[in-house]
Order: C-alpha cells, then structure tokens, then sequence
C-alpha cells in the first residue's frame, strides 16, 4: 500500500471520528446549535472549500476531496473543539454561501 493510501485512509479515519463522535458528543456541553454528524461534515467541508463543498468536490466528500481540504476541514474542527475558531460562525458562513439564511446584517 502506498505512503498516499495510507495519509489517505488515516485522514478519513481521523475525520470520521472527529464529525461521528468527538464533535457530536461535544454539542450540547459546548452550546452548539448542530448535533449531527452531517452537519458538522457540511460545515467544517463548505470552509475548507470556501463555498459548498459540492462546488469544489464529487460526493463522497470523504473519498474525492483533495488531502489538502480534508486536512483543513479536519484542522477547523480542531479550532472549534479548542475554541481558536467560531463554530456558530462557520455554520453562518455555511448558510449564506448555500443561500439557507442572508448575510450578516441584512
């Protein structure tokens, strides 16, 4: 198996927990408005891509994004988990550019 397979494999592993478990069980402590796997999915890939992730990448995500992104998505759930970044404002971020909610003040 090659060194990329393998980055490949433990990434997606990494990422499965990060949006399956570890965020989701952290939701309610932390306050935050999603609690679901997809939805974390969505959030944390849409600003890695910066717009939605469908723009950028052939579903499944976790399979055709480039290791870049998946490695990005994977550091801004870290930054959420560490509060170094907003989660409420990532999934506003999300909304706007999927046309789900206006832009900030508006």
């Amino acid at each position: 198996m090659s060194s990329k397979t393998e980055d490949r494999q433990a990434l997606e592993a990494t990422w499965f927990e990060l949006t399956r478990e570890t965020m989701p069980d952290l939701a309610v402590e932390r306050g935050w408005s999603v609690r679901f796997d997809h939805c974390f999915q969505r959030i944390l890939l849409d600003n890695a891509c910066g717009g939605p992730w469908r723009d950028h990448i052939a579903p499944p995500a976790y399979k055709n994004a480039p290791l870049a992104t998946l490695r990005r998505a994977i550091e801004l759930g870290n930054e959420a988990i560490e509060g170094e970044s907003d989660l409420a404002e990532l999934n506003r971020r999300s909304l706007v550019w999927r046309r789900k909610r206006g832009p900030p003040g508006a």
